[in-house]
């Protein structure tokens, strides 16, 4: 029976001795600061191993792509497949598709639909969702509870609906506020996506402004939306002292924003880890060991006080 364990570190992950062998990884986008780290620890992992070869295709955020580039994976005989899937909810073809052919496969940061019933030779590597909109939702919570501001409004910035990341950091915040975890009360002016993008994200933060709501913060999915967000309300002259305003992933960027003062919260997402931990797991399956079918990643809160530590890991 597999089961689900925590990686206490990436060293853990990436122990496989590897004779000659080419893995196929489909990406859901190369246009993504995120996921270009993702993609780099999969190929700086392959370079560092004797006898791997990597081929990595864009998606480019089409489903009918990516199980394109799956089964041309197949009929080229890789031997494994790691997925970055473009929507969480059209994995199954893919996952019939690669246990059709007897392909080991893996899925990346992206949970797919059916990661509870996955054949013995495929499994997930990320990490725990349900830890990443807690961490950043509480530490939101207490800045604004250290200022005084009760009760506070806020918006919300999802990521795609149709990706299940995007759907659990939504939930996150929800069940902060449900469980009386936020010190302070919490009221929510809107919530939208803008679909991971800072563009999106941008104009978003753009059309709330224009209604002259007052509001607090901001808690948006990811790095690239509070960007946009800090962006749309520098460019209308609020000062980024008077809001609070967080995200997920601790890009560079985002780290460069925090340390200008702008961003406040965001949670390390070790991009770099999980794309090591998906080549491990893909070459271990294709030498048919086992592997535990849910690999996760711990996030890591990360402030002002410590981010530091952060700006050589992405």
């Amino acid at each position: 029976m597999k089961k689900t364990f925590i990686a206490a570190g990436v060293a853990s992950l990436l122990s496989t001795s590897a004779m000659a062998e080419t893995i196929g990884v489909s990406m859901a986008l190369f246009d993504d600061n995120f996921l270009t780290v993702l993609r780099n620890g999969i190929q700086e992992q392959a370079d560092a191993m004797d006898g791997i070869e990597v081929q990595i295709e864009d998606a480019q955020n089409d489903v009918a792509r990516q199980l394109d580039q799956i089964n041309n994976f197949v009929a080229s005989g890789v031997d494994a497949i790691i997925v970055n899937p473009v929507d969480t909810s059209a994995t199954e073809a893919m996952t019939a598709a690669a246990e059709a052919a007897g392909v080991p496969l893996v899925y990346v940061n992206r949970q797919p639909i059916n990661v509870d019933t996955l054949p013995d030779n495929q499994a997930f590597v990320a990490s725990n969702e349900e830890e990443s909109g807690t961490l950043e939702t509480i530490e939101i919570c207490d800045i604004l509870a250290e200022q005084g501001t009760d009760p506070a409004k806020i918006y919300v910035m999802m990521g795609e609906l149709s990706n299940q990341a995007a759907v659990q950091r939504t939930q996150d915040i929800d069940d902060v506020i449900a469980a009386g975890n936020c010190k302070v009360e919490i009221q929510e002016i809107d919530r939208q996506t803008a679909n991971w993008s800072r563009d999106q994200a941008q104009n978003l933060m753009t059309n709330w402004l224009s209604s002259g709501e007052e509001f607090h913060a901001v808690i948006a999915n990811n790095d690239e939306m509070a960007i946009g967000a800090i962006q749309a309300m520098k460019a209308a002259g609020i000062s980024m002292d008077d809001v609070v305003v967080g995200g997920i992933d601790a890009t560079q960027d985002a780290l460069a924003a925090m340390a200008a003062g702008d961003l406040d919260v965001t949670v390390f997402q070790n991009a770099a880890g999980q794309g090591g931990g998906a080549l491990d797991a893909a070459l271990k399956l294709s030498k048919g060991e086992d592997v535990d079918q849910k690999v996760y990643i711990p996030f890591e809160l990360v402030t002002p006080d410590n981010m530091a530590d952060y700006t050589s890991k992405n």
